[in-house]
Parts: C-alpha cells; structure tokens; sequence
C-alpha cells in the first residue's frame, strides 16, 4: 500500500520534461490575451538589448538568405488575412530596416512550395528588387509541401563561396508542420555547420523538430509566434547583426567611396552615360544620364549605393553608411529597471507623467541619472541610439565619452574593427 502511495506522487518524465509555456499566459480583467503576449514582446525585447552590451565581435557585412515557406499550409487565416498576406507585410518592413540598419550587407528570397525550392532574387543590396519579388509574391498558387533540405541546399551552393570575413545567415520562415525532402537531411545540416553557416527558424504554427535541432546545430535561433505583433517583434530581432562565429576570419576590406565626376571647365555639362547597375536589367534597363556615383577605381557609373563594383570587384559605399553600421560597435548602455514608487514625476524624453498604473517599472541612466518609461526606454536602445539626458544635459556627454573608447579613423580601410564590438 505504501508502495503503491509512493508511486503515485512521482509524476511521469513527460509531464516534466519540458517548460510549462501555457502557464506565462494568463487573461486580464476583461478575458483578453492581449497583455500578456504584450508583457512578453517587452520582455523578449529587454533581454535583447542586456545582450548587446556583451564584449563579442560582430558579423557587420552579412550575407542572409530569407527562405519564405510557400506551401498550402501558408493559406490557413489564423494570422490575418492569412499567412502569406500577414508575412509579405511584415517582411516588406523587416526588409526596409534590414538594409537602414546594414547597409554594407546583402539579401536573397527563396521560395518553398511543391517539395521544389526557387530562388526568386540573388544576393545583393538593392532593396528595391526585393521588395518588388515579395509583390510578385501576392498572387503566387501555393500548393503542395515544402522542402526544407532543397531550400537548405540552394543557399549553401551560394554561401559557401562568399568570402570567410562576412557572417554567413538563412533566415527561414516555416508555416507548414512537415518537409518533403529528398536524402536525409542531417547531411544538409553537418554541411552547414561546417560552413559556418547561422540558420534561424521563426515558426508559423508549432515547434518542429527538425527545425530545433537545425538551430541548434548551425547557432541559430528558434522561434514560434502567437500572434501578428509577436510576429513583427520576431522578424525584426533578426535586423541587428548577431555575434560572428568563431570561424569568421578578420581581414582588411578595401572600400571605395565614390564621387560625383567634375569636369575642369565649369561651364561645360556632366558627360552622358549609362549606369552599370542596370545594364543588363531587362525590366529596368540602363538609361543615359549626366548624374550618379562613379567608381574611384575604374570610373564606373552607378545609380545608388551601397554596390559592389561589376567591373573591378570594389565595394562602394558612403560615409553615412558606415556610421549606420557603428552604433552596433557602441551601443547605449543598458538602463537600470526600477519600481515605481508612486511618486510625481515625469519621463525625460516624452515628458509624459509616470503613473503607477501604467508605469509598473521606470528606467534610469546611470549617467546622467534621468528617468525613462519603458517605450522611450526601447525606442532609445532601438531607434534613436543616444540617450536623450546625456546629449541635453551639460557635462553628461563628457562622462559619457570619457568611459568609452576612441574610434578607428572612419577614412581607414576597414577589417577586423569594424566587426569588433570594444
């Protein structure tokens, strides 16, 4: 009888062996789930940012297939309209920010669907054509399975020869809960890792195994979403350049910044000529015109940067473009979280009144000891990379500029300090 007792208070390893997600849910007052899922937005979106201030070094030039599921499981509506109209949106922002926030790093769409996967655009940093792929996308006949080790496949062929000192990445967007593959996939897998090729899945339905243990295999991250805005906040944390493998090789990379070509005489108009870019663009062909970027190199013309040269190999990029890419290397410090007392104040930054209500948790800087709510707090560390208090408050910068490092010279030839973090 004891025995039988004893027995029954031990509880089976499946009722244990993995975490109770179902339990960070809980309804508010009026039966909704809006909040909690809120809640964990804010949460995922602090533990990002605690991250950063991390000493590691980055991958700043990054070279990321996005491989977009396209089967039959993408037309279920439970993400409004439906899967594949909810994510076309959400990628045409994420595609925005990702060139904003990387503008010397390139992109290229897969399509999974019929057990086939179609690569639709090529690597490349010119967001307009991928943007124009994703409306090509709209009315696209989804059918059949995916394939996950034929998509896997596709971007290795390519990423494989992409030079040792850019980061490596496939971002993979599965709705569907199966994949059609061809040869067994851990094969495809051990060929990534070895590569060092970073695969991240962001799941439209329930965890899959495959894709977890693809994760885990190449350093990637594993996702599943439980509505459209923790959709958006998923999507977008894949925009910041993530740490480089141990692999990743430093090197100088030869940069040129081009210049709108002078003539010596004033009075004489800018010569006639046709952009590189477009040249062999049957829907958008190259036009003649007197304005563009030319090559410190070979003077070659091009419409918009950053490019790659098509003639001599340069990279061509502009000095705004590598002071986007800077704020990574020297993020904002992380605000310390505090409660909220109750107590009459006011956050710096919006001048909104903080109430106890509302504002359960303030954050301060400890530099220059000013308040925060927690959307400035975000939109600070996201957005605006500069804490208000210090640039406004005299003597505040000074403490500020004297605990950091000096910068490498922006005009040097950049290599392993523009990825390193200090």
């Amino acid at each position: 009888m004891d025995h039988g007792d004893e027995e029954d208070a031990k509880e089976y390893r499946w009722e244990t062996g993995y975490e109770k997600t179902w339990e960070a849910i809980k309804e508010d007052d009026d039966g909704l789930l809006d909040g909690a899922i809120a809640d964990i937005i804010q949460k995922a979106k602090r533990k990002r940012q605690a991250q950063k201030t991390m000493q590691n070094k980055l991958g700043m030039m990054r070279h990321l297939y996005l491989m977009l599921d396209c089967s039959e499981s993408m037309t279920v509506p439970d993400l409004k309209p439906t899967r594949l109209l909810c994510t076309l949106k959400l990628l045409e922002r994420f595609i925005d920010e990702f060139f904003d926030q990387n503008p010397i790093s390139q992109m290229g769409l897969i399509v999974l669907k019929g057990k086939r996967a179609e690569k639709i655009t090529e690597l490349t940093g010119t967001a307009k054509l991928h943007l124009k792929a994703l409306e090509g996308l709209q009315k696209i006949n989804l059918t059949g399975e995916p394939s996950l080790q034929n998509g896997l496949d596709l971007a290795l062929k390519t990423l494989k020869v992409v030079p040792s000192h850019a980061s490596r990445e496939v971002l993979i967007i599965m709705g569907s809960l199966t994949t059609c593959d061809p040869v067994d996939i851990n094969i495809t897998i051990d060929a990534l890792k070895q590569e060092s090729i970073r695969c991240s899945v962001i799941s439209l339905s329930a965890e899959i195994h495959v894709c977890r243990y693809l994760t885990q295999q190449t350093g990637g991250s594993y996702g599943a979403v439980l509505d459209d805005s923790h959709y958006r906040d998923q999507l977008l944390s894949h925009v910041d350049p993530p740490p480089a493998a141990q692999t990743q090789e430093n090197s100088l990379i030869k940069m040129g910044f081009p210049h709108a070509r002078q003539d010596e005489g004033k009075e004489k108009d800018p010569p006639l000529s046709m952009c590189m870019c477009h040249i062999e663009n049957a829907d958008e062909p190259s036009k003649i015109s007197s304005g563009g970027f030319h090559c410190p190199q070979c003077v070659s013309k091009y419409c918009e940067l950053p490019v790659e040269c098509q003639t001599c190999g340069l990279t061509l990029v502009s000095a705004p473009h590598l002071a986007r890419s800077y704020h990574h290397l020297f993020p904002v410090q992380n605000f310390t979280e505090l409660v909220y007392n109750g107590q009459a104040a006011i956050c710096y930054a919006c001048q909104k009144p903080l109430t106890e209500a509302a504002d359960k948790n303030v954050y301060r800087c400890e530099a220059c000891s000013q308040i925060y709510c927690l959307d400035c707090d975000i939109f600070i560390h996201e957005t605006l990379h500069t804490c208000v208090g210090c640039v406004t408050i005299p003597g505040a910068a000074a403490q500020v500029h004297a605990r950091k490092p000096q910068p490498p010279p922006m005009g040097m030839m950049l290599g392993s300090s523009l990825g390193q973090r200090f």
